[in-house]
């Protein structure tokens, strides 16, 4: 956290607990399926829904939830808000100004929930990444959104020396870049970025990958995309004509939902769950069943 991690007190022990992922839209994602291989691998007797929900209703939401309640995953478009929300935040939340995981705390001094906010965006991509065996030496971001953030962090993770934020507005790209200063540069959607890139990680949404301007010399470089449904997106499917090779969101999907797991299980994102590579499994068995 940003000061700490949760006590023992603060976290509420293990046993029937309600969990779910917020966002909009919501109703194609895969988390519910995903958290509960883990949970049952695990033993756990955790529920795990889904709930679509827009940036103005969330803090009402928040406060209404009772001491059943153990953690929530956010997605788009909560993850800023959720970051504003959080009583406290891990280092990585905090430097990103990107909350997607909400981990239920001992109430306030009001009897108000309150909340520890979580990065897992980061590690999940850095991790999918590593897996496929890329190169995010050279690394150019395609979007400006909160996940494109994460995607900057999980570059620098893995020792990238270059990155470039490309985005349809010029000046978010720069706001990230003068945020995180140095080696990261931004530029608009569709301008080369002056280095030979080793990676090209998308954040756009997937319908947006169908017109969004791409030079043709990224085509020939791989592309790490962070939409998953439908696969193959339409950013995808222009790699895949080109000759390419696109790697698909669901791998960071599945990481950074264990990443998750381990917060809601042990209150620290660094801290392995029991039989960790057999609750992975299941997770990512339950990631491809329709």
């Amino acid at each position: 956290m940003s000061e700490n991690h949760p006590t023992d007190d603060e976290l509420r022990q293990p046993g029937a607990a309600l969990l779910a992922v917020l966002g909009s839209p919501i109703a194609h994602s895969k988390s519910p399926a995903i958290h509960a291989a883990a949970y049952e691998v695990l033993g756990l007797p955790w529920s795990y829904g889904r709930e679509e929900l827009e940036v103005p209703a969330l803090e009402g939401f928040l406060a209404a939830l009772g001491d059943d309640w153990r953690g929530l995953s956010l997605t788009m478009p909560l993850k800023e808000e959720a970051a504003r929300l959080a009583a406290v935040t891990d280092p990585v939340a905090a430097e990103s100004g990107v909350v997607n995981t909400l981990l239920k705390l001992a109430n306030g001094p009001a009897g108000a929930p309150q909340w520890a906010g979580f990065n897992t965006d980061v590690a999940g991509l850095a991790r999918a990444i590593q897996r496929a065996g890329l190169d995010a030496s050279s690394t150019v971001v395609l979007g400006a959104g909160a996940t494109a953030v994460s995607a900057v962090l999980a570059a620098r993770s893995l020792g990238a020396e270059r990155v470039a934020v490309a985005a349809r507005r010029p000046e978010a790209a720069e706001d990230i870049a003068q945020r995180f200063g140095g080696d990261v540069s931004g530029m608009t959607l569709g301008d080369e970025p002056g280095f030979t890139p080793t990676l090209i990680i998308s954040t756009l949404p997937g319908h947006a990958g169908d017109a969004a301007p791409v030079p043709a010399t990224f085509l020939a470089v791989p592309l790490f995309d962070v939409a998953y449904d439908p696969w193959p997106s339409p950013l995808a499917l222009r790699w895949d004509a080109a000759g390419g090779v696109a790697h698909a969101g669901l791998d960071m999907l599945v990481e950074q939902a264990l990443v998750q797991i381990r917060i809601f299980v042990n209150g620290d994102p660094d801290v392995p769950v029991a039989d960790e590579e057999s609750v992975l499994a299941a997770m990512r068995a339950a990631s491809v069943e329709r």
